[in-house]
């Protein structure tokens, strides 16, 4: 490989302009592909799989209407008064207009909306005097019934004693032998009295049919104030849902689409937000919420461009020239557009995060810089020798650049194990990283020699080319670090990184809601209006579902609802719930359910968990729950049930490595031990600012809550694989002086002497590129640059520059330890090139060190 990349490096510096050109042509591909299939970036996340999405299918299937994406339009008076009818009628025409838009499905209008809730309520009013009525119409009617049966009563005893005159008159006829004629009349009496009698059952039996209505119509009236005490129950577990606001300034327009969220097309969001723009209404401020409105992050701002000017000044302190200073950051800005083009060239077909070229741009140029400067830094010290330009550069590319090829496999491994997460957006932000550090890689070890070639002895500043072969490397001033000094050094740093990493114990992970988007904009002033006037809840509304069988009556689907959502509303930090709907085969019934607090808060993520922890409503009715902070809170379970196992994969392959290239297996094992102390100190202190909010007013942090979700993923690949670069650095010159007879301890100092300067320099460009993203507008970038910034700055300068020397010394010769039958068959990795400065020309110096006056190349004790 070293040989490989000599040859590399001298053909690039003889082929300058055509390597040069090579780039350019590459660059101009990577615009192209740009131009033609950019398409367009998600501002929200998916994780296939989970309890949300399965919600969510099965509201497609049963309730589409309530599965796709929703938005909201926030509106509110200038004045802070009530909106004028004018405003009122303004607003309803444009909500009107706005069903046209491309994927708007419905629009809730507020104030039809709010009359209809209205409308409902006095419904119920009606119903209950309808009721009362009836039930005064139905008494009046058994008054009468009662009065006609006494009438009847009466006339049925007259009835009766007239029959008993009649039947005794006939009997005394019929003993007396009475003529034919008087029993002819009393015949007729009979007769007027059966009639009579008839008339009396016939009234009775009317008597008795009105009875059974007036019955019917009190179980009738029974049902209906049944009906109307569940439709009253519902309407008061609903009533802290509004539209508009209680004094009347503020109304919220809710926009549905016909696809889900992760679906729905950018443009669609864009032309509902310029169709409100583009039609304000007198006397009305209009925002949206962060479905429609959430920023995509800028690529490069006014932080990155300071955090660029400040690696300038250290590469400029480094190098001691400008032109050779530029050298880094030319080729890494050249890298980062090739890579962020080539990446951004398949958001036409690929599901793309906003946050993923900006972790591209991140990586290439923290990456880029350094490598960079780690080839320069070595042709500089070998003209410095006295070495011929194309041959330093070889050497260079073979010795240093081989170093970055090692390195940079480090972090391409571990973010390209992002993979393994099963996520495939965090798969693919790993991948567009690790495209981004080998393409840094790629621009080191091709571009960096061609441009050399090109300056020749100019890379070099004036007094420096007056010195020209003055320089010799030679190291007799190291000592061994003293026991107790080691002692306390190593004490010292783990304890150090153990305090600041306690803040990590209360670490709470989710998404970014609109308190979290930049002041001013559309997502935080809807954020804010809407907490205001309506309570934090209802910036992030759950949706439950609840089975039902299928073959329920109106009356027991209503009953249904009102179990269903009693139970919701005795569950902890519920502020409202409202049944909104049930499917056409009466399976499914779906509630809206308003927390007391936002979807970021404590309170919502409990209460998103009591609820899927509730047995079957009445045994039979079993709850779902989607909506966005469920959906963030399965994102942040799934990611948090990955990082073991990605930090097993990453920490195991880069194991692997290590013990290869350093032919040990301590120093790997008590490298990555490290770097876990210095990865939860960097979580405890990003969750000290972003979460607790210390010190977050000193880079203009304006809102605090959990920590973004797949930042601790994140900040895994990324850190193990830097952190593995400087332990690269510092402990191959370690085993450089080792192997060639300084003792254990005193080549643990002369590795640190010899790469301090570098390591130091690549860590503060690395500070400076990361640090520079903490003041971006977005949240997420922010995160993530304060978390890689500082993860570094512990990492190199307190992990690799304190903690490693103190723990090598006292590990003394056992630290280069390795099983003779390990040794036997791993390859001879030579990381840093040494037998290939022997195979080629180069300054050659006299090593005192050894006791034996052994040459060696004069570069070779200094690995970078």
């Amino acid at each position: 490989m070293a040989e490989l990349l000599y040859r590399l490096g001298k053909a690039s510096a003889r082929r300058a302009w055509v390597v040069i050109v090579s780039w350019i042509a590459v660059l101009a591909m990577a615009g192209g592909a740009f131009a033609i299939g950019f398409g367009s970036l998600a501002t929200s996340f998916d994780v296939p799989g989970t309890a949300s999405g399965e919600v969510i299918d099965e509201l497609a299937d049963k309730l589409p209407e309530y599965s796709g994406a929703s938005g909201q339009v926030v509106f509110h008076t200038e004045d802070g008064e009530a909106f004028t009818d004018e405003q009122q009628e303004a607003i309803a025409e444009l909500a009107a207009g706005a069903e046209d838009l491309p994927d708007v499905a419905e629009i809730a209008e507020p104030f039809a909306s709010e009359q209809e809730l209205a409308d409902g309520r006095q419904e119920i009013v009606d119903g209950r005097a309808e009721v009362a009525d009836a039930e005064e119409q139905i008494a009046d009617g058994r008054e009468q019934i009662a009065d006609a049966l006494a009438e009847l009563d009466a006339g049925q005893e007259q009835l009766d004693a007239g029959q008993e005159q009649l039947d005794a008159a006939r009997a005394q006829a019929e003993q007396f032998g009475a003529p034919a004629e008087q029993l002819a009349a009393l015949d007729a009496q009979q007769a007027q009295l059966d009639a009579q009698q008839q008339q009396i059952d016939d009234a009775r039996a009317e008597i008795a049919a009105n009875l059974q209505d007036l019955d019917e119509g009190e179980a009738e009236l029974a049902d209906a104030v049944v009906q109307l005490d569940r439709g009253e129950a519902l309407l008061a577990l609903a009533d802290g849902i509004h539209l508009v606001s209680v004094d009347g300034s503020t109304a919220i327009l809710n926009v549905a689409f016909d696809v889900p969220l992760l679906e729905l097309d950018p443009a669609s969001k864009e032309a509902v937000i310029a169709y409100f723009e583009d039609n304000p209404v007198d006397g009305v401020e209009v925002a949206f919420s962060t479905t429609m409105a959430q920023s995509v992050p800028n690529l490069i701002g006014p932080g990155e461009i300071i955090g660029l000017v400040i690696a300038g000044i250290v590469l400029l302190v480094m190098l001691g020239s400008v032109i050779a200073a530029s050298l880094p950051i030319v080729s890494a800005l050249v890298g980062v557009a090739v890579a962020v083009l080539a990446a951004l060239s398949l958001s036409g077909v690929l599901d793309m995060s906003s946050v993923t070229p900006v972790l591209g741009v991140m990586l290439g140029l923290a990456v880029g810089i350094d490598y960079a400067l780690f080839i320069i830094n070595r042709h500089r010290r070998q003209l410095l020798e006295g070495a011929d330009v194309r041959e330093s550069i070889g050497l260079a590319n073979g010795t240093a650049g081989n170093a970055v090829a090692f390195a940079g496999s480090t972090v391409i491994i571990a973010l390209l194990a992002l993979n393994v997460t099963g996520i495939p957006f965090l798969g693919l932000m790993g991948t567009v990283g690790a495209f981004a550090v080998l393409i840094a890689v790629l621009i080191a070890v091709t571009l960096i020699p061609a441009l050399l070639g090109l300056l020749g002895l100019r890379v070099l500043g004036k007094r420096d080319r007056a010195r020209l072969g003055t320089l010799h490397h030679e190291d007799t001033g190291a000592k061994p670090m003293g026991t107790w000094r080691a002692v306390l050094t190593a004490l010292g740093a783990i304890v150090a990184l153990l305090i600041v990493a306690i803040p990590a114990l209360s670490m709470r992970v989710g998404l970014p809601d609109g308190a979290s988007e930049p002041e001013g904009s559309y997502a935080y002033e809807a954020h804010i209006l809407t907490e205001e006037a309506f309570g934090a809840g209802a910036n992030g509304p759950l949706v439950v579902t609840a089975t039902l069988p299928g073959d329920q009556s109106d009356a027991e689907q209503l009953q249904a609802q009102l179990e269903i959502a009693t139970v919701i509303s005795e569950q902890d930090s519920v502020f409202a719930v409202a049944p909104i709907a049930i499917s056409d085969d009466g399976t499914l019934a779906a509630f809206q359910v308003i927390p007391d607090e936002g979807p970021n808060s404590v309170s919502t993520d409990q209460l998103v968990r009591d609820l899927r922890g509730l047995p079957p409503v009445e045994g039979e009715y079993e709850l779902g729950v989607a909506g966005q902070a469920a959906i963030n809170i399965d994102i942040s379970e799934n990611l948090a049930d990955v990082l073991p196992l990605y930090i097993a994969v990453v920490v195991g392959l880069s194991l692997l490595i290590m013990i290869v290239v350093f032919r040990s297996l301590l120093v790997p094992i008590i490298a990555t031990g490290g770097f876990i102390l210095s990865l939860f100190a960097t979580y405890g202190a990003t969750v000290a600012v972003f979460q607790w909010g210390w010190g977050a007013e000193l880079i203009g942090l304006h809102s605090t809550g959990p920590i973004l979700s797949f930042l601790p993923v994140i900040l895994v690949g990324i850190l193990f694989g830097l952190a593995m670069d400087y332990q690269l650095f510092l402990s191959s010159g370690m085993r450089e002086a080792y192997i060639h007879g300084s003792s254990a301890r005193l080549a643990v100092m002369k590795g640190v002497r010899a790469g301090r300067a570098v390591v130091t320099a690549a860590g503060l460009i690395m500070v400076s590129v990361f640090g520079g993203f903490i003041f971006a507008e977005s949240v997420m970038i922010r995160s993530i640059g304060f978390g890689l910034a500082f993860g570094v700055l512990l990492d190199a300068f307190v992990v690799r520059m304190l903690l490693m020397p103190a723990l090598m010394h006292l590990l003394g010769r056992s630290a280069w330890w390795l099983p003779k039958w390990l040794d036997r068959i791993i390859p001879n990795v030579d990381v840093e090139g040494a037998k290939l400065e022997r195979a080629h020309h180069a300054p050659w110096v006299e090593d005192d060190d050894t006791g034996e006056g052994e040459k060696r190349p004069a570069s070779e004790s200094a690995p970078v």
